[in-house]
């Protein structure tokens, strides 16, 4: 017993069918849970070597007082405000200095001979120790800027 207006059943529907779009976006959910791990998996692996230039930037003149600068120097010891802190304590140094003044920024300043993979280390450390934004500090190529 299905509902009808009278008279002619084969009149134009006023209704939007959405079974087949709802059936081809669950495909293409599927295919792209499915492909993203490998996708992500092929850059893990890609491990090609290169060398970085400096960066063309205009250099930070004067560091305010409201941001929190780490700096790892070209012998790869590590400083916080001035201050060396080994890399074992550095991650409980930023996450109290995080804890005490949430609203100041972190920067990282490290030394153009300082390992790829050491600079790395200490922004993992950041992250881990709940730094949301960290800069870089960079030094112009040229003498004028």
């Amino acid at each position: 017993m299905g509902m009808s207006s009278g008279g002619d059943d084969q009149g134009m529907m006023a209704e939007i069918n959405v079974t087949p779009f709802v059936d081809v976006m669950l495909v293409l959910l599927i295919i792209f849970m499915v492909t993203t791990p490998i996708i992500v998996m092929d850059n893990t692996l890609n491990k090609i070597e290169v060398d970085v230039p400096p960066a063309d930037a205009v250099p930070l003149e004067e560091v305010e007082e409201d941001h929190l600068v780490i700096s790892i120097d070209d012998e790869g010891r590590t400083f916080l405000a001035e201050q060396e802190i080994p890399m074992d304590r550095l991650e409980q140094t930023i996450k109290a200095q995080v804890e005490l003044h949430p609203d100041k920024q972190v920067f990282l300043n490290a030394d153009g001979d300082v390992p790829y993979s050491q600079v790395a280390q200490v922004m993992a450390i950041c992250s881990r120790a709940g730094v949301e934004g960290l800069g870089m500090i960079t030094e112009s190529d040229s003498d004028g800027g």
